[in-house]
């Protein structure tokens, strides 16, 4: 796969490690446990990898948000779901 200028794209695997890489000044100035959840965060999109790919944008940012988005999105669908279960009630956000 070329983009502009006839240069090669690199597989998202690899434009998901450079990311990484270039968010290392960032990491470098987060306290310990907050490493820790900053790389659980960033190992999101290695789930959704095919469908990164699929994306074919080579602003490489926005898939690797999306996928984090739709991971934690998911996530939150769960505990809600658990919450309605121990509650016994359903959680209804539009009549707030």
């Amino acid at each position: 796969m070329t983009g502009a200028l006839g240069r090669t794209i690199p597989s998202f695997r690899m434009a998901l490690m450079i990311e990484q890489a270039e968010w290392k000044p960032f990491r470098a100035c987060l306290d310990r446990s907050q490493r820790k959840r900053f790389d659980m965060m960033l190992d999101i999109p290695r789930l959704y990898i095919s469908s990164c790919a699929g994306a074919a944008n080579p602003v490489l940012l926005q898939p690797i948000l999306m996928s984090m988005i739709f991971h934690h999105f998911k996530q939150l669908g769960q505990l809600v779901e658990r919450v309605e279960m121990l509650a016994g009630e359903h959680y209804d956000p539009i009549a707030r």
